[in-house]
């Protein structure tokens, strides 16, 4: 017992030594519980890819048409330009989309711009081997997709000091690595111009009207009317719509 008091010291000594070794360590573990473990910030996710993952199979599906008509997403929101959609709605991959992106970085790099996406690729599409008999089952994992409805707005483009023909030549460059016509759409101003794109793109002004599916709401067109069951024109009116028949 002697022995081992010379060896350790007192018990007071040890509780003294173990509570000296504890006060040393509080520094770094208030450090370690009260720093953040969250950001005032958004997680940065994936706009080629759902966060939630692969869990399980989609069906292949068509893009959603809202019974009525709907407006939603046809119109810029965040940016002065937008690339539109125009034709058809149809089934974009994320690997088109990605190659999209790359080459309007690419026609604006050097300026200072900010890319806005309006799409999120989240539907899974699934392939089989060449050769494979039916009613072997859905396929494996192949990429991922996502459905766009006619005049759905893609990406948006905000800068100050973004020239137009420079911004309408990168959204040209970018319609032509993805399938299908689009359009394209400037802020600012009610004014529709004349001047088109051969077969591919339209202009418009901010603050342009919404488009409920090929339909423009512009001036004397509401969603009221969009919406009304159609009318049966008098026969006069009919009458005269129609060419005159040479006489027998």
């Amino acid at each position: 017992m002697h022995s081992a008091t010379k060896v350790f010291g007192s018990p007071r000594s040890v509780l003294d030594q173990a509570r000296l070794d504890i006060l040393s360590r509080l520094p770094s573990l208030f450090s370690v519980a009260l720093s953040r473990t969250f950001s005032s910030s958004p997680p940065a996710w994936s706009w080629l890819a759902p966060k939630r993952g692969h869990s399980e199979k989609n069906r292949k599906g068509r893009p959603h048409v809202a019974t009525g008509g709907s407006t939603r997403g046809t119109t810029v929101v965040w940016g002065d330009y937008g690339l539109r959609m125009r034709d058809h709605d149809r089934r974009v991959s994320a690997k088109q989309l990605q190659i999209a992106a790359e080459t309007i970085r690419k026609r604006l790099r050097g300026q200072r711009y900010r890319l806005f996406t309006r799409v999120c690729a989240n539907i899974g599409v699934y392939t089989s081997g060449n050769e494979v008999r039916m009613g072997k089952g859905k396929g494996s994992f192949d990429h991922w997709a996502v459905r766009i409805p006619v005049s759905r707005i893609l990406f948006e483009l905000k800068g100050d000091d973004l020239h137009e023909q420079v911004v309408r030549d990168a959204f040209r460059l970018a319609a032509h690595k993805l399938p299908g016509t689009s359009t394209f759409s400037i802020l600012h101003t009610r004014v529709k111009l004349t001047n088109f794109f051969p077969g591919l793109y339209e202009i418009a002004k901010k603050g342009g009207p919404p488009v409920m599916g090929i339909t423009k709401l512009d001036v004397g067109t509401t969603v009221a009317d969009m919406r009304k069951p159609r009318t049966k024109l008098p026969m006069d009116v009919t009458a005269n719509r129609l060419p005159a028949s040479a006489g027998i």
